[in-house]
């Protein structure tokens, strides 16, 4: 093999590896976004549905569920936070609010997001929030409490659903997060 076709085929070789991790970093760059939509769409690992106020949906009379509400704060998070409610009841397709409540326990103004989860997860693709505070910034000041309402619905696709035939209390939980300096957390 002379020289310039070894040259030739070094450049075609380091071109392709070059392309290759340019596609591998872009994937990574990118995994997150398609995996937050993947769930969102899917219901996949308890995320809910989100619709908008013009949703018309049937409510399912003498179809009921127990909804529970969770909260917590990460250690160190210098909030009081829970649900005016722990549990309700709720007729399958009808909207339903829940008040969640926020306090700042300390003595400077502090900034948190709240994530959320749906268990059982498989409930999670039926479960739809209208209206929610989660992944918004929320800033308290020293002292402040404020109200957070949560405008939700469970579909009435869950009734034919066989993976959850035997559900009769759905979990929506909420964690809230510090935000440092603006930031979300990672």
């Amino acid at each position: 093999m002379t020289a310039p076709l070894l040259a030739h085929r070094n450049r075609r070789t380091l071109m392709w590896m070059a392309c290759l991790a340019a596609a591998m970093l872009a994937l990574g760059f990118a995994s997150v976004p398609l995996y937050r939509i993947f769930c969102q769409v899917t219901g996949f690992d308890g995320t809910t549905q989100r619709a908008d106020s013009t949703v018309l949906v049937k409510p399912q009379v003498g179809h009921t569920l127990s909804i529970r509400f969770d909260s917590n704060v990460t250690p160190g998070m210098p909030w009081k936070f829970y649900p005016e409610q722990k549990t309700d009841t709720i007729t399958v397709g009808a909207r339903d609010m829940q008040i969640f409540i926020a306090k700042n326990m300390s003595d400077k103004p502090v900034t948190g997001t709240a994530t959320f989860n749906v268990t059982p997860t498989q409930s999670g693709a039926y479960f739809t929030k209208i209206q929610c505070f989660c992944f918004t910034q929320q800033t308290l000041q020293p002292g402040e409490e404020v109200r957070m309402p949560v405008l939700y619905y469970v579909d009435p696709k869950i009734l034919t659903d066989p993976d959850n035939k035997d559900v009769q209390e759905i979990t929506l939980s909420y964690t809230f997060y510090p935000v440092e300096n603006g930031k979300k957390p990672g």
